[in-house]
């Protein structure tokens, strides 16, 4: 979505929905972008931000990412409850309680200190400088998915769910967060704004644009093999996603499988 910044259309949505932020926004905001990888949720983030700063709104954005728990954290959840939460990515292997605290503290009009995440390295890195914020933008792969029910669980969406969680552990343990401290955290979000993808096979091309990226700026990342085991646990809640968050979201951003977007 990046490549576009600067093309009529993301400028005419970008105008759009600064409009209707400016119309409908209460102060202190939590401000919620979702979309399946790839989409351009941070570039969307960080051009609202200073947007919001041109009109004098002390704002900021975080990525529901930079609340990830370390290798270690993950590695003990992956003993307690499933191998597969040893990855970083779906529900419950975030520190999702630093995440509400800092959304209240913003709704409260307390200062924040907010997390960061280092994908490269896979570990949090040391958090922002303490700061007072009107608005905060969260963005996030998963944000505002409720949880499924036991019919949806019980099929297997791929080859990983099929053979490495066969027993359904994993998917109901991911659940439960989704039903728990993540529904809380949804709550804080509004508006939420949905970056609509057209299908995952866009979601997995683009996820391999930013990972190449990754490679020419820190030398360092996934290769093929390993990116498309790593986008297998993201299926089931991205296709979740496209069946509820037409319901949920309060604004609705299409993009078509060139990233161009177009608000709806």
């Amino acid at each position: 979505m990046s490549d576009f910044r600067n093309s009529m259309p993301y400028q005419t949505t970008l105008a759009q929905l600064m409009a209707r932020l400016q119309s409908d926004l209460s102060l202190p905001a939590v401000v919620g972008i979702s979309g399946a990888q790839g989409s351009g949720k941070s570039t969307l983030a960080a051009e609202l931000v200073a947007q919001l700063k041109l009109h004098g709104i002390q704002a900021a954005a975080v990525s529901l990412d930079d609340y990830y728990l370390s290798k270690a954290q993950r590695q003990q959840l992956a003993n307690q409850a499933h191998p597969l939460l040893s990855q970083r990515g779906v529900p419950g292997t975030h520190n999702i309680q630093q995440a509400l605290s800092d959304a209240r503290a913003v709704l409260a009009g307390w200062p924040v200190a907010l997390s960061q995440f280092d994908k490269a390295m896979d570990e949090p890195t040391a958090a922002l400088a303490v700061q007072q914020l009107d608005v905060l933008i969260v963005e996030g792969w998963c944000l505002g998915i409720a949880p499924q029910t036991a019919a949806e669980l019980a099929v297997p969406v791929n080859a990983l769910e099929q053979h490495e969680d066969s027993d359904g552990r994993w998917r109901h343990y991911v659940n439960s967060q989704l039903a728990g401290p993540y529904a809380d955290y949804w709550q804080l979000v509004k508006p939420l704004i949905w970056l609509k993808a057209p299908d995952w096979q866009s979601v997995c091309h683009w996820r391999a644009k930013q990972e190449q990226q990754l490679w020419r700026t820190r030398g360092c990342g996934m290769t093929d093999t390993e990116l498309k085991r790593f986008m297998l646990p993201f299926q089931r809640l991205t296709l979740a996603s496209w069946q509820q968050l037409p319901n949920v979201a309060d604004i609705v951003i299409n993009l078509n499988p060139q990233q161009q977007p177009e608000f709806c």
